[in-house]
């Protein structure tokens, strides 16, 4: 994330704030409980963008994570394809023979 996707969200939220404060205070709240009840909005919000991140930290699925799977993935397929066909075979001859020892285990 930039900078400036960081500043714009942070604004974002501020104006939020307000734009809450003044709704509640249009439904006829006085200004303490209006305050109290744009904060409380505020606090949850909060805590459901925490919750999406956690989620997304324990799952790996955030961006840098993804990036680097794509990476590994892209540098791997780049070896595969640069070797040679006895190359290949005797690969793919390890493999069955791993696969073939871990199985009788």
């Amino acid at each position: 994330m930039r900078r400036i996707d960081v500043l714009a969200i942070g604004l974002g939220i501020f104006v939020a704030g307000g734009v809450a404060y003044v709704g509640f205070q249009w439904l006829g709240l006085d200004d303490i409980n209006a305050g109290i009840w744009s904060q409380f909005l505020l606090v949850l919000v909060v805590i459901g963008w925490l919750t999406t991140y956690l989620v997304r930290a324990v799952t790996q699925k955030m961006t840098y994570n993804q990036q680097l799977k794509d990476y590994e993935d892209a540098v791997l397929q780049k070896r595969l394809e640069e070797l040679t066909p006895e190359e290949l075979a005797q690969l793919q001859a390890e493999v069955e023979q791993e696969r073939q020892s871990s199985s009788s285990s």
